[in-house]
């Protein structure tokens, strides 16, 4: 097997349409159009050339490459605007169920570009796993007249958003925590003109910390009545009837 081609450290961009799939026919092709043409826009209007971007396409939108050139300070502190901006414009005159907003994912890292099915790379498996997370969805949800959300990862953040450059406001910048598949990780998600840190953010559910001595015996079973919960047999009410079997001790707690 040849040596791979050495990777290069690239910004990696990752956007997406709202709502694709439930489109038919022939909204998917007007959406997909439209996409097109607003992406084309918005880099050419913050003084990146688009053609120069390597992208994957995915219908619903794209997985992008930039060159290793490209100024993080202007993609991030500019891209979203101008996409906000230019796909107001676009929407105004369209039906509510052909309007187009987007998700879009920002991170950094090495990318392979010669790979024979794609871009290899941690750095692309975390910004799509970044665009797929429901705080993102969620963003789009709680302002539902907003064309653009917004999501960066911790390395954006703490190299472009935190320092303020090119009018970054970190305040403007609500952080979560993200967990998809064999990601966990902290992000910020930013929406232009909306108020983040008034969103109650649906955060990924902690694991209970473990306590030997509480831990029930294998085998146990596990009951629920009336919002108690018990491992293994307990009586509930006076000369109530046990309930409950176990393959070996039972260690008694209950859990309410």
């Amino acid at each position: 097997m040849p040596e791979p081609a050495h990777p290069r450290r690239c910004i990696v961009v990752a956007v997406d349409i709202e709502r694709y799939s439930p489109r038919d026919n022939l909204r998917q092709y007007h959406a997909q159009q439209l996409f097109r043409d607003v992406m084309d826009e918005a880099v050419t209007s913050i003084g990146l050339d688009r053609r120069s971007w390597t992208t994957q396409q995915s219908g619903d939108g794209e997985l992008a490459i930039l060159p290793a050139e490209t100024s993080e300070l202007t993609v991030v502190a500019d891209l979203v605007p101008a996409l906000d901006r230019i796909l107001r414009e676009h929407n105004h005159s369209l039906l509510p169920e052909a309007k187009v907003r987007l998700r879009v994912a920002i991170h950094q890292g090495l990318v392979h570009l010669t790979g024979a099915n794609g871009f290899p790379g941690e750095a692309v498996v975390e910004v799509c796993r970044l665009l797929d997370a429901e705080p993102l969805r969620q963003a789009l949800t709680a302002f539902p007249h907003a064309s653009v959300a917004l999501i960066v990862s911790r390395s954006i953040f703490q190299d472009v958003v935190r320092h303020g450059y090119r009018g970054l406001r970190p305040q403007r910048f609500a952080q979560v925590q993200v967990k998809v598949k064999q990601l966990a990780a902290d992000a910020w998600i930013f929406v232009p003109d909306e108020d983040v840190s008034t969103v109650a953010w649906e955060q990924p559910l902690a694991a209970k910390p473990h306590s030997p001595a509480a831990e029930p015996s294998t085998g146990t079973a596990t009951y629920q009545i009336s919002g108690v919960t018990t491992h293994g047999p307990a009586v509930f009410g006076p000369g109530g009837t046990a309930i409950g079997t176990v393959n070996g001790p039972w260690n008694g707690t209950v859990d309410r």
